[in-house]
C-alpha cells in the first residue's frame, strides 16, 4: 500500500479508509508537540502558527523538561492515540467481525500487555501499556486484574476522550452506516469509558461512518452526529458547530470555538490544572475534543490540511483533536499531504498504510457477512408471513 496522492478527492472504500487512518496518525503527530498549551503560547513559542511538523516544545531538553519528560513529542512522532488506533485495527483483524466490549477484554488488553512494539515517543521497543495514560491503563487494571464485566468496566474511570481518540476504525468498518457505528462504538467503549466519554466515542464513530458515505459533506457529517448524540454532547456539538459555520479560517475561529465549548468542558481554562469537577460523569457536559474537531471540519470545508492545522493550533488536547479532525477529513476523501505522511511514518518507524489495507479487507468481509445475515433474517421473516423484500 502506498501513500494516497494529492489531487481530487478520492471516493473508494480503500481510499477513504486509508486517508482516515493515515490522516488520524498524521494529525496526532502534528498535535503532539504543542499539546497542553494555549493558542497564544503556541504563537509565541513558534513565532507564528504551526504549519507542519515541528520539534519538541523544549528543544533538545525534551528528555528532562517537565511536564513531558521522558516523552519525545514532536519531530513527527505519533502518540498513544495512534498506538491505540492500530491496536484496535489488530483486534478487527483477529476477530474479523463486529466488535463488542468482550473483544476488548479478550484481544485488545492482552495485546497491550504482552506484545512489545516500537514506541516513538520513548524511542525504544516496549509494551504499549508502558506508554498509555492512566485512563487507558484502566483497561488493564479493570479487565485483566479486576476481572470486571467488560460491558461495565468503564464505569469509574476518568471521563475523557480516551476511547474516542482511537474509535475511528469502528466508524470505517460501518462506513455509510452511522447508526450502526454509533451502536458498535458504544458497546466497545463500555469497556473503557462511561458517561460523556463513552458517548463521544459513539458519536465520533458515527461521524466517521457518515463522512465515508458517498457525497458526504462537513454539514452532513455534523447532521449525522447531531441526530445520534445525546445530552451535553449533543448540545456542545450544536453550539460549537453553529459558531464554526461563521468562520472560513481557523485563525479567526480559535477563540470563538473555545468560548462555545467552555460551558460543557469540565477541565476548565487551565488545561494543565484541571478544575475540581474535571472528568467526572455528567449528563450536562461533554469532552472538548469532539465538538472542536467537528467545528474545525466545518471551518475548513472538509479540507484535510486546514482542518488539522486548525486543530493543532487550538492547543489544549490538540493531538487528540487533530487525530479526530484528520480521521473525519480523510474519511470525506480529502487527501493527506504526502510530505507529512512520509515524514511521520519514517520518524515513528511505523507503516501507516498497512493497518488501512488490513482494515479494508476486514471491512469487506464484515459487510459480506452482514448481507448474508440480513438475507437469512429476511427469508425467515417472510416465511413467518411478514413482508418479503419484493413486497
Amino acid at each position: 500500500m502506498t501513500p494516497m496522492t494529492s489531487g481530487s478527492r478520492q471516493t473508494s472504500l480503500e481510499d477513504r479508509i486509508t486517508a482516515a487512518l493515515v490522516g488520524a496518525a498524521v494529525g496526532d503527530a502534528l498535535g503532539g508537540p504543542v499539546e497542553g498549551y494555549s493558542p497564544d503560547q503556541i504563537l509565541e513559542r513558534h513565532g507564528g502558527r504551526v504549519h507542519g511538523i515541528v520539534g519538541p516544545w523544549n528543544g533538545d531538553d525534551w528528555r528532562t523538561a517537565r511536564p513531558l519528560a521522558p516523552y519525545h513529542k514532536g519531530d513527527g512522532h505519533v502518540t498513544d492515540d495512534t498506538l491505540m488506533t492500530h491496536a484496535l485495527v489488530r483486534v478487527y483483524a483477529r476477530v474479523r467481525d463486529h466488535l463488542d466490549a468482550f473483544a476488548i477484554a479478550d484481544h485488545l488488553v492482552p495485546d497491550l500487555m504482552t506484545n512489545p512494539r516500537w514506541i516513538p515517543e520513548l524511542e525504544t521497543e516496549s509494551l504499549p501499556l508502558h506508554r498509555l495514560f492512566l485512563a487507558e491503563k484502566w483497561l488493564v487494571a479493570r479487565l485483566h486484574y479486576g476481572n470486571a464485566d467488560p460491558r461495565e468496566a468503564g464505569t469509574g474511570n476518568i471521563v475523557n476522550c480516551g476511547a474516542a481518540m482511537y474509535i475511528s476504525p469502528v466508524g470505517l468498518v460501518n462506513a455509510a452506516n452511522p447508526a450502526g457505528a454509533y451502536a458498535e462504538a458504544l458497546d466497545v467503549a463500555g469497556a473503557h469509558q462511561s458517561s460523556y466519554g463513552r458517548e463521544a466515542a459513539g458519536v465520533l464513530a458515527a461521524a466517521v461512518a457518515a463522512a465515508a458515505t458517498p457525497g458526504a459533506t462537513p454539514d452532513s457529517v455534523v447532521a449525522a452526529a447531531l441526530a445520534l448524540a445525546k445530552d451535553g454532547t449533543r448540545t456542545a456539538i450544536d453550539r460549537v458547530c453553529e459558531v464554526a459555520s461563521r468562520h472560513t479560517d481557523f485563525e479567526s475561529a480559535l477563540v470563538p470555538l473555545r468560548e462555545a465549548v467552555a460551558p460543557y468542558d469540565t477541565v476548565g481554562p487551565d488545561y494543565r490544572d484541571p478544575s475540581l469537577g474535571a472528568r467526572r460523569p455528567s449528563r450536562l457536559h461533554a469532552i472538548e475534543e469532539l465538538p472542536v474537531a467537528l467545528g474545525m471540519l466545518l471551518v475548513s470545508c472538509g479540507d484535510y490540511r486546514h482542518a488539522v492545522l486548525g486543530a493543532v493550533n487550538y492547543g489544549r488536547d490538540c493531538d487528540s483533536i487533530a487525530t479526530m479532525a484528520g480521521a473525519l477529513a480523510g474519511a470525506l476523501g480529502s487527501p493527506v499531504p504526502e510530505d507529512w505522511s512520509k515524514r511521520v511514518a519514517e520518524a515513528s518507524r511505523l507503516d501507516l498504510w498497512e493497518p488501512a489495507a488490513t482494515l479494508t479487507r476486514v471491512t469487506r468481509e464484515i459487510f459480506e457477512r452482514d448481507v448474508r445475515r440480513r438475507r437469512t433474517h429476511e427469508a425467515a421473516f417472510a416465511e413467518m408471513g411478514g413482508p418479503s423484500c419484493s413486497d
